[in-house]
C-alpha cells in the first residue's frame, strides 16, 4: 500500500469507494442506453431497473419494487403507468388486501430479458475482466457491512 494511500483516513477512502461505485453505475447505465437505442427499444434505464426486479422476483408491489430502486412511491407510479402503457407490466388486484396492487411481467416483459440481459452480462464481464472473484465477493462483503452500519444508525 502507498503511503498516500495510508494517509487517507478510512472516511476518505470511503467516500472514493462511493464515488467510484456511482461511476461504475454512469458507465453500465451509458452502455445499455446505448443498446437499448441501437436496437429501437422503447425503455428507458429506469424502466429497466424495476423490470431488473420483478425478473428475480415476479408478482411483488409497487412499494416493494420502490424500495428496492431507492425510489420514492411517485415516480414508481410514473415508471409502471409507463411499463403498462408498453405491455410490459400488469397491475393485479392483491387477493390477501384489495387496496394493494401486485405487479406482474407479461409475456413481452419476459421476453425482454431475454434481449437485453446478455447486454448487461456482457458489460460486467467487460467490468470485471482481470479482477479475481475473491476481490468481488470481498467488496460485497464489504458494502453489505457499510449498509448495515448506516441503517442501523
Amino acid at each position: 500500500m502507498s503511503t498516500h494511500t495510508q494517509n487517507k483516513t478510512k472516511a476518505e477512502l470511503a467516500l472514493e469507494l462511493g464515488r467510484s461505485m456511482a461511476e461504475i453505475r454512469n458507465h453500465v447505465r451509458q452502455y445499455i442506453q446505448v443498446k437499448i437505442k441501437e436496437n429501437g427499444i422503447n425503455i428507458t434505464f429506469e424502466m429497466l431497473e424495476v423490470m431488473g426486479c420483478l425478473w428475480k422476483k415476479d408478482g411483488i408491489n409497487q412499494q416493494e419494487i420502490a424500495d428496492l430502486t431507492l425510489r420514492d412511491k411517485s415516480s414508481m407510479t410514473y415508471l409502471l403507468d409507463n411499463l403498462v402503457k408498453r405491455k410490459m407490466v400488469k397491475r393485479i388486484e392483491d387477493q390477501n388486501d384489495r387496496r394493494n396492487k401486485l405487479i406482474y411481467l407479461t409475456k413481452e416483459g419476459i421476453g425482454l430479458k431475454e434481449q437485453l440481459y446478455p447486454w448487461v452480462a456482457e458489460v460486467y464481464e467487460m467490468a470485471t475482466r482481470q479482477v479475481d472473484i475473491n476481490d468481488i465477493q470481498s467488496s460485497l462483503m464489504l458494502l453489505n457491512k457499510m449498509l448495515s452500519n448506516l441503517k442501523d444508525e
